[in-house]
């Protein structure tokens, strides 16, 4: 079949044409260019363009790609380098079809030993946007893939006290080809950076579709970022699936780098998966320690959101207490609570009462609370160095939204029954409103009391339970402050009990009991009644009832408890209730400080009674025992009325 011969005249035509086409580009001098291009880059930059070099092109449609020398790019008056970008050579991939809309988009770029530094003024202006003043989003150009052979990068940001400077370089493997490494120095954020690593030869800055291999080890501040996986599109991140070590003074530290408030914590250590996809960041699977506790779990971070919503599940299998200090302001190098075996170690230990202090008294950072909504599980297996206070696990929720933090629940495990709680921390007004309801429930107290007042049959020191509520409100933005400031009740009750003899008989100061008991052996007695209530108003805990009856002793207690000062000032009387025949019946006080109690009897009467000991020891050896026998009330007493005539002797 033979074509028409109008149509053969068509075809070969365009063949002509194409033929045509393809010599005129193949001997065309493209260096004409050079002043056009340049001379419209003043004009719609104000900023000067240079091209060395001859200019070649190969055309194809619809990326033709261009190839020219030395080129230079300068930067406005108000940046610090005269120029932007300068390198030895220059390839360029255009996109026609972008070009055609008045989109200025280079698929691929390529530079040879680049100088580039891109800064961006305290004002708001950055020197990579084209306009005039540098201010306008869309005045830019779009690069898909970059490529840079042994070149430098800087940054500067004077508003986000910023500043690095970077050297990148290629290397040949022979496993991978071509690889690029880098690395970098300077402050980020007011803190000093430095970072080194590898990559893929080309940065795929817009690539949606391949990911970009990357290893980096970076410092900033105190924090320590290892990573090592892949990033599809290095300018949004559109995807990341990457090992992510991470290590700090303290996960608050992290909020200069993320815009995420972090407690305060002790110092920390995690590794784990880092996963991003659309908007959500997921931690996966990480594991690591803060301070001497172990840490696992999952965190996600949605950055759609305003502000970003954290959602986070950790598990601890063994949880140092201490740890859990910096959560609630308390400072380093505390002194632990006070031992007779231990010396002074330090100088606050060796401090006054007056100076030294139990409650935390760092203030919240509730200025970062608006940062994020947050809502993060806790559960601990094991309580490590819990001292006095026997602690099994813990499990809590807490919510951090619009300001309010919420711990609801707090349940701790001690002693064999529950300390659990409810309580909120207002943030919306400074100071902080702070709102805690505290359930004591079935705490034993033979796991409460520490053996060292067992005797040494190893009978313990007490059986029964204590139950009890703490309701306090307050305001402050410390814990010291808050409870400073508080209002509210503190009321706990033992039931079904029985505590040491031994314990008893010493706090009557009955001393013919003590040394029988001494050479018998201790037993328990029953506790028929003990109820310690007390009103709280501006931080001074006042009793309403102090109330301790046992088949032997009955102990009242009048006085106030500062939580403002720390100061005790609390009044024991002792009632027997049976004739001891030698005793230095004596109110017991509890005065001192939170950190250094001081017990003592009333060393007025106990010399009163003494001396008069003597003197009539003088006219009759028998009378000497007079003044130390303690008679007792001689009848039982019914707890109700104890609590009664407890609550009428403190008003």
């Amino acid at each position: 079949m033979t074509l028409p011969r109008s149509l053969k005249w068509i075809a070969g035509s365009l063949l002509a044409l194409i033929m045509l086409m393809a010599g005129f580009v193949a001997i065309f001098d493209w260096n004409w260019l050079r002043g056009p291009i340049e001379r419209m880059t003043l004009e719609k930059t104000g900023r000067e363009l240079v091209i060395g070099g001859n200019i070649e092109v190969r055309f194809g449609w619809p990326s033709p790609h261009i190839h020219t020398g030395a080129v230079t790019f300068a930067n406005p008056d108000w940046a610090r380098e005269k120029q932007m970008v300068a390198a030895e050579a220059m390839d360029i991939t255009i996109d026609l079809a972008q070009l055609l809309r008045r989109n200025i988009v280079f698929s691929e770029v390529s530079l040879v030993r680049p100088v580039i530094f891109l800064e961006r003024s305290p004002d708001g202006r950055r020197n990579w946007l084209l306009d005039m003043q540098q201010q306008d989003e869309s005045a830019r150009i779009q690069i898909g893939r970059l490529a840079l052979d042994q070149g430098s990068l800087g940054y500067d940001d004077a508003g986000q006290k910023t500043s690095i400077r970077a050297r990148i370089s290629t290397s040949d493997t022979s496993a991978a080809g071509q690889a690029l490494e880098f690395t970098a120095q300077g402050t980020f954020k007011g803190m000093p950076l430095k970072a080194n690593g590898s990559g893929g030869p080309v940065l795929g800055l817009r690539d949606e579709n391949t990911p970009y291999p990357l290893t980096a080890d970076l410092a900033v501040g105190r924090t320590a970022v290892k990573v090592s996986g892949t990033i599809t599109s290095l300018l949004k991140f559109s995807a990341i699936d990457m090992r992510l070590d991470l290590s700090g003074d303290s996960l608050a530290q992290l909020f200069p780098l993320l815009g995420i408030t972090f407690p305060e914590t002790r110092p920390y250590v995690t590794a784990g998966r880092l996963a991003h996809s659309g908007q959500a960041w997921h931690y996966r699977k990480f594991s690591g320690r803060i301070g001497e506790s172990d840490i696992a779990g999952t965190l996600q971070v949605d950055a759609g959101r305003k502000p970003p919503a954290l959602k986070a599940n950790l598990v601890s299998k063994v949880l140092d207490i201490s740890d859990l200090g910096p959560l609630i302001g308390a400072r380093p190098g505390r002194i632990p609570p006070p031992s007779q075996d231990a010396a002074p170690s330090s100088k606050t230990d060796s401090a006054s009462p007056e100076q030294v202090r139990l409650l935390p008294d760092m203030p919240f950072r509730m200025d970062r609370w608006g940062s994020v909504d947050a809502q993060v599980s806790l559960k601990a297996g094991t309580i490590r160095r819990a001292g006095v206070l026997p602690l099994e696990g813990l499990v809590t929720h807490l919510s951090l939204h619009d300001s309010v933090v919420t711990l609801d629940p707090l349940d701790f495990g001690v002693a064999g029954g529950h300390l659990k709680g409810v309580i909120s921390l207002d943030g919306r007004k400074d100071p902080i409103r702070a709102k805690a309801q505290v359930w004591a429930r079935n705490i034993l107290i033979a796991k409460l009391l520490p053996t060292s007042v067992s005797n040494e049959a190893g009978t313990p020191a007490g059986t029964g339970e204590i139950n009890g509520e703490f309701n306090l409100s307050g305001n402050g933005n410390s814990v010291r402050s808050m409870l400073a400031a508080s209002r509210g009740k503190v009321a706990l009750v033992v039931v079904r009990g029985e505590i040491s003899k031994m314990t008893m008989e010493k706090a009557g100061v009955h001393l013919w009991e003590i040394m029988e008991l001494k050479m018998t052996g201790d037993k328990l007695v029953k506790i028929r009644c003990l109820v310690a209530d007390f009103d709280v108003n501006e931080g001074i805990m006042r009793t309403n009832a102090l109330v301790f009856d046992t088949e032997v002793t009955t102990i009242l207690g009048t006085g106030t408890i500062d939580l403002g000062t720390e100061k005790l000032d609390l009044t024991l009387t002792q009632k027997t209730k049976n004739t001891s025949p030698l005793a230095l019946r004596s109110p017991i006080h509890v005065r001192g400080s939170f950190a250094r109690p001081d017990a003592g009897v009333d060393k007025g009467q106990v010399t009163a009674r003494a001396l008069g000991a003597l003197l009539l020891g003088a006219v009759n050896p028998l009378l000497g025992l007079i003044p130390l026998i303690d008679a007792g009330p001689g009848s039982d007493s019914e707890c109700r009325q104890l609590i009664q005539d407890a609550r009428e002797t403190s008003r």
